[in-house]
């Protein structure tokens, strides 16, 4: 599959880091599984990880952060 920004990067397995934004709060979570474009490294999740990323960063935001750096937990 070819990567819909550059249009020209093939899409390979590998690892993400994510930034979030909520009411002012940011979270960060690095080594999320991704497909990832060699051209441009272009990021593209699946739904199963997209949802965990999202469950990982509620809780860090849970207590208040503002700023928050996590690794992907599966």
């Amino acid at each position: 599959m070819n990567c819909v920004i550059c249009k020209t990067g093939e899409l390979a397995p590998g690892h993400a880091t994510v930034t979030l934004e909520r009411k002012g709060a940011i979270v960060i979570v690095k080594g999320a599984p991704a497909q990832v474009c060699q051209q441009c490294s272009e990021y593209y999740l699946d739904e199963e990880t997209s949802s965990r990323l999202f469950a990982q960063a509620g809780r860090a935001l849970e207590g208040n952060a503002e700023l928050e750096v996590l690794r992907y937990v599966a």
